[in-house]
């Protein structure tokens, strides 16, 4: 098992609703989230930034791209709104690089 990290920005003023669409995340994410071996994903905001922290856990050696799933990309088009995002709607998402860990 893997942990992966990342950062994301959402727009000024954004935070309620941000909360409010994740707290009614779609079953069918939901669902391809977890088929892909992804567990234990947690989103953090630093509100001084908008930026916010993801942290998640990878099972296995997942090498479908969700990128490429109607799903997800009708989720990123219904938050384009509200974050920083690329072309494509997706997130704009910058790795982070883990430098501890105290287990």
């Amino acid at each position: 098992m893997q942990k992966i990290a990342f950062k994301m920005r959402i727009k000024p003023g954004m935070k309620e609703e941000y909360r409010k669409r994740h707290t009614a995340i779609w079953p069918e994410l939901v669902a391809l989230l977890k088929e892909s071996g992804i567990s234990d994903y947690t989103i953090f905001l630093d509100e001084a930034s908008n930026t916010l922290f993801a942290v998640q856990r990878l099972t296995g050696n997942s090498s479908q791209d969700l990128g490429e799933t109607e799903v997800v990309q009708r989720w990123w088009a219904y938050m384009a709104d509200i974050m920083e995002t690329n072309a494509d709607y997706s997130p704009v998402s910058v790795p982070l690089e883990q430098v501890f860990h105290l287990d």
